[in-house]
């Protein structure tokens, strides 16, 4: 996966978002409000300091928090400090191992897979808005998981990274098929619908980087299932929704129906020359897939393939996305009324967004409004963000564990020793001691 790349922009291609998911290139810098990053406290009883990046997604999204907030309280104002996803890390762990908490902003962005190894870490940093007012159930579960530890709420969830599986219709209809042969299904299908199409049109199915879990750890949690138990530890070992994970890819490669390539340009090119016939991956793809305007009107989306034989298989799953922090040095009042009336109870602001950044909201209510229901041309009518969000709400919750980034990697490291021929067994064993030293 390589975040920085996502595209996210769905109603307006030409904006393309980088980052949504949860990182970001692109340098820092002061983009609105007076003054500098790192001042935190609310500097005056009306404004606050917000860390995060992309000007054309989450910046964005927080200038147009901060005008409706204004509405009701016109003296607001925001200091929106651009800070890089990896820049935002390493300055708040900085500050943590310095103790220099007074130099925290009020908010910040994180990344949903950072937040548990964050708050385990650096308690210190956080600010529990559990009694902030906000309804944490206007939220998916498996989303609102990523920011709670011990029951606790320490953050408000923004985009979401809610899966879709997306197919060129001309494609399949060369093949006989259509999206509802895609649709609740378990893979043991899916791969004989693929077999189908490379037989009739030569394309594969799918297409991915080659040596990255990210088909995976979708696959994981449309089963409730992850690599890390409810006490944090690893179960890389004997974990029976993982092996068929890793055995349904291995089908995927062998079948010729998922390309491999080496590179997210790679990948991104196969969907865009039309060398595949679809891809699986968070909502925020369609964004790169519009960017082949010849396609327009080519595409439907639909949910995922299930595993079959597992308990608790689902055809919903998430990767990425990223929540609002409130920080230790935050003022706490304002910064959660803030979150409240905008990013956890604003249509209006979720109905801005969208069309300009394609924003899709993790926030329930919002998928209810005639924006989200709009039919979308590209994606040949279908009103995709009214079922995104509706995908939202059945994914599973799992475990990421705070070391979820590096049992990520562990596993992407077993997965190409499997394709090429090692005993998957001894590859994940060899994956779980490889993330247990990591944790001691």
């Amino acid at each position: 996966m390589k975040p920085s790349k996502k595209a996210l922009a769905i109603a307006l291609p030409v904006l393309l978002a980088l980052g949504a998911c949860g990182t970001g290139d692109g340098g820092g810098g002061e983009t609105s409000g007076t003054g500098g990053g790192g001042t935190g406290g609310g500097e005056a009883s009306n404004e606050l300091t917000v860390w995060t990046w992309d000007p054309a997604f989450n910046i964005y999204a927080m200038q147009e928090a901060e005008k409706i907030y204004q509405k009701d309280h016109p003296d607001f104002k925001l200091n929106i400090v651009e800070t890089p996803w990896d820049d935002l890390q390493t300055k708040l762990t900085t500050l943590a191992q310095s103790q220099s908490y007074d130099e925290l902003p009020d908010i910040f962005l994180m990344q949903n897979n950072a937040y548990q190894k964050n708050v385990a870490n650096y308690p210190e940093l956080f600010t529990d808005i559990t009694g902030s007012g906000i309804n944490f159930a206007d939220f998916p579960e498996s989303v609102t998981a990523y920011s709670t530890v011990d029951g606790k709420n320490y953050g408000v969830p923004f985009d979401a990274g809610t899966a879709i599986g997306a197919y060129r219709t001309d494609l399949l209809e060369e093949a006989g098929l259509k999206i509802d042969d895609f649709t609740d299904i378990d893979y043991a299908k899916f791969i004989e619908l693929g077999k189908q199409i490379k037989d009739k049109t030569g394309k594969p199915l799918l297409s991915g980087q080659a040596g990255s879990s990210d088909t995976i750890m979708m696959m994981l949690q449309s089963a409730g299932a992850s690599l890390f138990d409810d006490a944090g530890k690893p179960t890389i070992t004997n974990n029976d929704a993982l092996l068929k994970s890793i055995d349904t890819y291995k089908q995927m490669v062998d079948a010729g129906i998922f390309l491999e390539v080496n590179s997210w340009d790679e990948y991104v090119a196969t969907i865009v020359n039309g060398d595949v016939a679809g891809t699986i991956n968070g909502v925020w793809i369609a964004g790169t897939i519009q960017t082949a305007k010849d396609q327009s009107g080519k595409w439907n989306i639909t949910n995922l393939p299930k595993l079959d034989g597992v308990a608790n298989a689902t055809n919903y799953s998430a990767i990425g996305g990223s929540s609002w922090g409130v920080s230790s040095n935050a003022n706490v009042e304002l910064a959660q009324d803030f979150l409240k009336s905008t990013f956890a109870g604003s249509k209006e602001l979720y109905d801005t967004i969208l069309p300009a950044s394609g924003a899709v909201a993790n926030w329930i209510p919002a998928g209810s409004s005639d924006v989200y229901k709009q039919p979308q041309e590209f994606f040949g009518g279908q009103p995709v963000f009214e079922k995104v969000v509706e995908f939202g709400t059945k994914v599973p919750k799992n475990n990421t564990g705070a070391y979820y980034y590096e049992g990520r990697d562990a596993v992407s490291a077993a997965i190409t020793q499997i394709i090429q021929g090692a005993d998957p067994a001894g590859a994940l064993e060899e994956a779980q001691k490889n993330v247990e030293f990591a944790m001691n």
